[in-house]
């Protein structure tokens, strides 16, 4: 039984919870937040206890940790869990600046203890599946991958404020996606966005909608677009050409019933947001976490991951900003 240490009880820590406690290899020992309501709370729902951060990373009964604290955090406290032994799950990003990224990566590289990065997308079963056919070439040589991801409505300004803006805050799980498909990084990245949805957004320095083109060093094309807004619900679509053919991986919808009359075809719409859509991706993560401590096998999605998307999210700011395409060598 692996007794997880937990940083940070917000909404994405309180869903981690669930996913340490609901496996059968994992406990929730401990747990530490900012606000100590929020930490008090999720540890009486599950019988842990609250600690400070660095008492819960030093905790001779934590076995590993899990990093769901504020992204400026990030960096620091996996070089602490690192240099105390612990294995390391941590949300996405690694951090907002490319730089202190870097450097975490280059300060743990002697760690032998295990660190993941967060990016759920990749075990997404639909996602998965399509890696899947993709490796079994089932289409062929891979030409065109075009990646959809619109929110159903953007965020507080507040949010929008400290997040890092749209490239290193939502589309970085694209640029992770990406990499995850294609099996490479591409050579240059050329972005173009604004503020459509909500003036505020623009007003606070970032866009609400945006897309990005990346070319590969055989050629191969990759596109992605986000968007903040989508009236419809949460749009989450992967499509690839190949040489021989197409995958595709489509919405989950609200239901699977579909309304046929004279009038025409009506049927549900995308599950709202993220929690809904990607609760068995988040599930599937910490099973993947768990089986590499266990197994001791390498983790899945490494922090050099993380620092790749990161880059990725950089480069895509830096083109928008100077109106030209970058290469990716040039920001990693």
């Amino acid at each position: 039984m692996i007794r997880v240490g937990l940083l940070g009880t917000g909404r994405i820590g309180s869903l981690h919870a669930e996913t340490i406690a609901s496996h059968p290899d994992s406990s929730l020992h401990a747990v530490s937040d900012i606000d100590s309501d929020s930490a008090t709370k999720l540890a009486t729902q599950y019988g842990a206890i609250v600690k400070s951060a660095e008492d819960v990373i030093s905790d001779q009964n934590v076995d590993a940790i899990l990093i769901a604290t504020s992204t400026d955090t990030h960096s620091d406290f996996i070089e602490k869990a690192s240099f105390a032994g612990k294995p390391i799950l941590c949300e996405k990003p690694v951090d907002l600046n490319l730089t202190r990224a870097k450097k975490c990566l280059e300060n743990v590289s002697a760690s032998n203890n295990p660190i993941m990065i967060g990016f759920n997308r990749r075990f997404d079963p639909n996602f998965a599946q399509l890696k899947k056919s993709l490796e079994n070439n089932e289409i062929g040589k891979r030409e065109l991958l075009t990646i959809t991801s619109f929110d159903p409505a953007p965020p507080p300004i507040s949010y929008v404020k400290t997040s890092g803006g749209l490239y290193r805050d939502m589309m970085i799980h694209d640029f992770d996606l990406s990499n995850f498909i294609m099996g490479e990084l591409p050579i240059t990245i050329s972005a173009v966005g604004h503020s459509l949805v909500n003036p505020e957004i623009g007003a606070a320095g970032d866009v609400d909608t945006a897309v990005v083109t990346m070319i590969y060093s055989d050629g191969k094309i990759a596109v992605i677009k986000n968007s903040r807004r989508a009236a419809y619900g949460y749009d989450q679509r992967v499509e690839i050409l190949g040489a021989e053919g197409l995958l595709q991986a489509d919405n989950i919808l609200e239901s699977s019933v579909v309304k046929s009359t004279k009038v025409g075809v009506i049927s549900a719409k995308p599950k709202y947001f993220f929690l809904e859509r990607y609760m068995s991706a988040y599930k599937a993560e910490w099973d993947a976490f768990v089986k590499s401590i266990n197994d001791n096998q390498p983790v899945p999605v490494t922090l050099e991951d993380g620092v790749a998307a990161l880059a990725m999210a950089e480069a895509a700011t830096q083109s928008q900003i100077l109106g030209k395409s970058i290469q990716i060598e040039e920001v990693l």
